[in-house]
């Protein structure tokens, strides 16, 4: 493969967040979130409003960006993108479109963000008895597949079981690693909320084999990420984060786990972009640190790592046993923020926050020495997407 032009032509280089909470617990709404988590970033960057000139998001976001710009006082709008697809499969998409923009010079500073504020448009994803469905929806809703756990994981994760003997005690070490690290982070939801595996397996099924602490967050708050030119980078605020890699698209024939061949069920639908990932970056798994990866359910994180090479197919679980994703002994601390499980769910693009505090150097579990971060957005959706991220 020829090497990726855009390869370390964009950082990161200023992050900002709302307050993260339960959601329906937030009364401002949820264009006002994207905003404020949007300023914060601006800011940490040391950059003005009148500086940005682009804006990312993905999953169907509600919030305009010609109206963003215009509410912020942006003086000019040359680059905006939106990434198809449910769910946070496109949380790392955005970053990548943003990447893109700034590497090809399309414009100068470009902000990716998500925002979600459910108590005022009601639970994301949530299909409902008597409601009218299209896509993808039409082929399970009405046989009473209507929600996420149902939809995404609880079949994958049961034929997972049923191929390569994975238990429902290796998905409880996953939520225990994300717990754990969120235990160190105030601003995590289940701070001060520690689990032990006993919990995880003592807790309500919600869609067998998916525990109660087998499911992510549901959760209001905005994130927002804002990324420039290495050499832009040089005269602002912060170390930059270069964007060493990304990716993002589909396998044949896949569409929420409809119709997809057999080999891609026990599969976030992720092989071709962690092959593009990996080639992309001219590295191997053996070179990641620390790695930030999209669990909205469990079973989708032991099979984004089959996926992308950290094991093979079918040895997921015992991979993710005694300890191996927890920070500070584990040899591939994951998720050391919380997670979509632990710290909130803004549909994966705080995990793009947390990469770049890894790779400053300021997490609340920062791993010592840390050079190179893997982010996976992969939730067994139609499409999902990837980034490494470098010193």
């Amino acid at each position: 493969m020829t090497e990726w032009y855009p390869k370390d032509k964009a950082c990161i280089v200023g992050i900002g967040q709302t307050e993260f909470t339960r959601w329906g617990q937030i009364s401002r709404p949820e264009f006002q979130l994207a905003c404020e988590a949007i300023l914060k970033a601006i800011a940490d960057a040391g950059l003005a409003v009148k500086d940005i000139d682009g804006i990312c998001s993905y999953a169907n976001d509600r919030n305009e960006a010609a109206l963003i710009a215009a509410t912020l006082g942006m003086e000019e709008l040359r680059f905006s993108n939106m990434f198809w697809g449910a769910g946070g499969g496109g949380s790392m998409a955005s970053v990548m479109n943003a990447s893109l923009g700034v590497a090809t010079g399309t414009a100068n500073y470009v902000v990716a963000f998500r925002s979600l504020a459910q108590g005022q448009f009601g639970r994301f994803g949530q299909s409902r008895a008597g409601a009218a469905v299209g896509g993808a929806a039409a082929f399970s809703a009405p046989y009473g597949s209507l929600t996420p756990a149902i939809n995404l994981a609880a079949f994958q994760g049961r034929r997972h079981m049923h191929l390569y003997g994975t238990t429902s005690r290796h998905f409880g070490a996953i939520s225990m690693a994300s717990y754990k690290h969120a235990q160190r982070n105030p601003n995590a939801v289940m701070y001060g909320h520690p689990l032990t595996l006993e919990m995880h397996q003592k807790s309500r099924m919600i869609a067998d084999p998916l525990h109660l602490y087998d499911c992510c967050q549901e959760n209001d708050g905005s994130a927002a990420v804002v990324l420039t030119t290495p050499e832009r980078a040089r005269d602002l605020r912060h170390r930059p984060v270069y964007v060493m890699s990304a990716a993002q698209g589909s396998v044949f024939r896949q569409a929420m786990n409809l119709n997809c061949l057999d080999e891609d069920f026990t599969s976030p639908k992720g092989r071709t972009v962690a092959r593009d990932l990996f080639a992309r970056a001219g590295i191997t798994p053996k070179d990641i640190d620390v790695a930030q990866i999209y669990e909205n359910f469990t079973p989708n994180v032991l099979m984004a790592l089959e996926d992308h090479g950290f094991c093979k197919r079918g040895e997921g679980g015992p991979f993710v046993e005694t300890g191996r994703l927890e920070w500070p002994d584990g040899d591939l601390p994951m998720n050391t923020s919380g997670g979509n499980l632990a710290e909130a769910y803004i549909h994966g693009l705080e995990l793009a926050l947390e990469g770049t505090r890894q790779m400053r150097g300021t997490s609340t579990s920062q791993v010592q020495d840390a050079e190179i971060c893997f982010l996976s957005s992969m939730g067994s959706v139609a499409l999902s997407s990837n980034l490494i991220l470098r010193r």
